[in-house]
């Protein structure tokens, strides 16, 4: 008779599964919020939406962290990741206005390690606090045969709510609207492949002495690695302080693919590549790659990682308000009217 099998022989071991959920709980509990009424450790998680909202529309994101992943994997570090995650997610659903709730994550790899696992989701804890929201559940899966040793993949959800009378969608948008950019922390999660491709062309691989080559007081590594920055806290100050009239935030797409994404067909978004500096990443990933404007302006956010269209004589303290709250902000463009089948946005 065959020897018996075991689960952990076909490549699944239960017990790190067990081992990484007990690491887990404490990492989400540091995110607890008011609604969460049950959370990691059954097969659905509760939330009630909080009391003080009176007509709340729910609001919902998913996203992952794309081939930025291959750089961590490169560079073996993961916990920043988890952050990036987060990130994706909960910037999208502020520009409608709404505050991220609750968040869940899916991880899935071909064999369970768990201090890697456990740093990745140490770094989605983090997110979830610098976005206030509530890492409530989610999905480890380990699949033998799905993924080479030492990779893994992720992807998350946010919900988040905001009052019916206080979505933003662009309709309020309007020609003399002035155009504020708050400063990204690096490519953000977009644009990777690119990104590797160049430093493949330039240097070979991750491993290479250029990679300590200082960049804006970083590592290249470290700026490669940075990850996503936040926008909840500052963004929903802004939005309770002053007339906020769209959010776009600068993902997959660029500056002149998501800035439209905000914009009645009639209007234009008229940008100054002038009123703010690229970053030196952004830079020798140009020169190195030798890619056109049309290209970075289109793949990368260029240093500009949310936008924020407010009335011509609210930028003054729109401005202030973000830098009081800790962001690198400016007044990077204006709303026009739109001419004929020109472009949306432009970046001039």
């Amino acid at each position: 008779m065959a020897d018996s099998l075991s689960y952990k022989d076909a490549g699944v071991d239960i017990d790190a599964g067990d081992a990484l959920v007990d690491r887990i709980k404490p990492l989400a509990k540091r995110t607890m919020r008011e609604g969460v009424l049950a959370g990691i450790g059954g097969f659905g998680a509760l939330f009630e939406v909080p009391r003080r909202y009176r007509e709340p529309v729910l609001v919902s994101g998913t996203d992952g962290v794309g081939t930025k992943l291959k750089v961590a994997f490169s560079l073996n570090r993961h916990d920043t990741v988890g952050i990036d995650l987060v990130a994706m997610s909960v910037n999208d659903i502020l520009v409608q206005g709404a505050e991220p709730l609750f968040f869940l994550d899916y991880f899935a790899c071909g064999r369970l390690d768990v201090d890697t696992a456990a740093q990745v989701v140490g770094g989605i804890a983090r997110g979830c606090e610098l976005a206030g929201c509530a890492l409530i559940g989610g999905e480890t899966a380990e699949m033998p045969g799905m993924y080479p040793d030492g990779e893994y993949d992720l992807a998350g959800f946010a919900v988040g709510a905001v009052e019916k009378s206080k979505i933003l969608d662009g309709s309020k948008v309007a020609a003399g609207n002035a155009v504020i950019g708050l400063a990204s922390s690096g490519a953000h999660s977009n644009g990777y492949s690119l990104v590797r491709r160049i430093v493949e062309r330039a240097h070979g691989g991750f491993d290479t002495p250029a990679m300590q080559a200082d960049f804006d007081g970083r590592s290249f590594a470290d700026a490669l690695i940075a990850p996503t920055r936040i926008y909840v806290k500052p963004v929903l100050g802004l939005l309770e302080a002053l007339p906020v009239h769209g959010l776009a935030h600068i993902t997959g797409g660029g500056l002149v693919g998501n800035v439209p994404r905000v914009l009645p067909e009639h209007l234009q978004a008229v940008l100054h590549r002038d009123a703010w500096t690229m970053p030196s990443l952004f830079q020798w990933l140009q020169r190195e790659g030798r890619v056109a404007d049309d290209e970075m302006h289109r793949v990368f956010n260029c240093g500009v990682g949310m936008v924020a269209i407010v009335p011509a004589e609210s930028v003054d303290a729109a401005l202030a308000a973000l830098h009081d709250a800790g962001e690198t902000a400016w007044r990077i463009g204006e709303i026009v009217e739109r001419r004929g089948d020109a472009p949306q946005t432009v970046v001039a």
